[in-house]
């Protein structure tokens, strides 16, 4: 198989980055479906489905904001303008994603946290996205820096990089392990297990940045990692409580 994989199915040639973008979304939403027929949700039905469109409006709406802010020095076109709008990010999807669903619990006077039950289908959704990432090579910029380290590969400019997709999936596999145990081992309060999920994956995201080309740096640093930095602040109280339980053993 070479990279990018572009297979051919009655003469057309399949996108599979967007055709495994649309199955993540379907897989990930009936793997939540599942997950709240079993669990105890002390939300209501009519809530919960608001809850799900504020965040899916958040994401829309951060997945691009976020999208256009990694390179905002872009010339003005209608092709680049095009190319723009089609433009998202997974950060910029969660964390607009968050903003819209605490904007929709205020609007609707929900105080419940409504977190837990969208963490293991957000990493599900994001593993079958990045096979995609990864598939499409350099069609995407998911990919690493040129390297001469032995993980590197050729992801289709005939250039050794870092195949930070790879990486991510590793890591969404160990991540998926270590919050099932905590969930598991450990009684956690409502809303733990999703604030540990965005300060993780948050976290392995600021990291990876610094293995990918990016075009556009504030103080030596991308807009993805001011992203991760806002995210750290948002949740300052949870960080400052970890540590505190941490100290206190």
């Amino acid at each position: 198989m070479t990279i990018p994989f572009e297979p051919e199915l009655f003469g057309i040639t399949l996108n599979t980055h967007l055709i495994l973008e649309y199955l993540a979304f379907f897989i990930a939403f009936r793997y939540y479906v599942v997950l709240r027929r079993k669990s105890n949700d002390h939300i209501s039905s009519g809530n919960r489905l608001s809850i799900i469109l504020g965040a899916a409006l958040g994401a829309l709406i951060g997945s691009r904001v976020v999208g256009f802010l990694e390179n905002p020095l872009i010339d003005v076109s209608q092709t680049n303008i095009i190319q723009l709008l089609n433009t998202k990010t997974i950060m910029g999807g969660l964390f607009g994603g968050l903003l819209g669903v605490e904007l929709a619990k205020t609007m609707i006077g929900e105080k419940t946290s409504s977190g837990d039950l969208f963490v293991f289908p957000i990493i599900l959704g994001i593993f079958i996205g990045r096979i995609g990432c990864f598939l499409s090579g350099i069609n995407e910029f998911t990919y690493g820096n040129v390297t001469s380290s032995i993980f590197g590969m050729d992801l289709g400019d005939g250039l050794s990089r870092h195949p930070t997709s790879l990486y991510e999936l590793v890591f969404l596999v160990f991540l998926f392990i270590a919050l099932q145990q905590l969930k598991t081992k450990k009684t956690l309060k409502n809303g733990t297990l999703f604030k540990l999920f965005m300060l993780t994956y948050f976290g392995f995201r600021f990291c990876i940045e610094f293995l990918k080309p990016n075009v556009f740096y504030i103080f030596g640093l991308s807009t993805i990692q001011y992203l991760c930095v806002i995210c750290w602040l948002y949740y300052s109280k949870t960080i400052a409580q970890l540590f505190s339980r941490l100290k206190s053993r």
